[in-house]
């Protein structure tokens, strides 16, 4: 279950959270637990990155992945509703968050990888990019754990999902040098916003 997004999801959910309300209902009238919903929405993001990305089909993969993306938002609306959100729920869809986000970038590796000339610049910034997000994610979840803050940094998890998919889908349409400028600006993005929870964390721990 969702408690935590990030801010670009953040201004996304208004608009998703009317969409979704009525099939909430209606998943609420069925028993349906927000944990579901959860599994759910990663293993769409999961089996459309593997499925679609290394085969070359960019643009498909792209708007299937983001419809699972949304889609987990509905977890969220669905434990508001049922009252029935739990640490094991915000323990869940954080884990399972870092799950969906390593197979698109691992779908996009072997993308790079698998092409009749292989791009293993371009796999390599990718997998840059994979580690620097998972780092991202711990530095705030180990700040948390110690009782100190990480909620700094350009560039969390809803920004880079915007970047690569929206790098992806462009490139899946013909647009050149788009997803190649995307992993690379979200390899910068990444690797500074890792930097400054780092420092934030260190004037929480040292300094003040």
């Amino acid at each position: 279950m969702a408690y935590d997004r990030t801010a670009m999801l953040n201004l996304l959910r208004p608009a998703v959270t009317r969409v979704m309300t009525p099939l909430g209902r209606a998943l609420a009238r069925r028993g349906i637990s927000p944990d579901v919903i959860t599994a759910i929405g990663t293993l769409g993001v999961v089996a459309s990155a593997l499925a679609f990305y290394p085969l070359g089909h960019l643009f498909a993969g792209t708007l299937v992945i983001t419809f699972f993306v949304l889609a987990d938002l509905l977890d969220g609306v669905l434990a508001r509703m049922t009252g029935r959100g739990t640490k094991w729920g915000a323990f869940l869809d954080s884990t399972l968050d870092r799950l969906g986000d390593a197979s698109i970038f691992s779908g996009l590796i072997l993308y790079f990888v698998l092409k009749d000339e292989p791009e293993i610049v371009l796999a390599t910034v990718a997998l840059f990019c994979l580690v620097a997000g998972a780092l991202v994610s711990y530095a705030k979840a180990r700040a948390e754990g110690l009782g100190m803050t990480a909620n700094v940094g350009i560039a969390e998890r809803g920004e880079r999902l915007v970047v690569v998919l929206v790098a992806a889908g462009l490139s899946g349409l013909g647009v050149p040098y788009v997803l190649a400028a995307g992993l690379w600006l979200l390899a910068a993005a990444s690797a500074v916003t890792v930097v400054q929870r780092m420092v934030h964390v260190y004037r929480q721990a040292v300094v003040e």
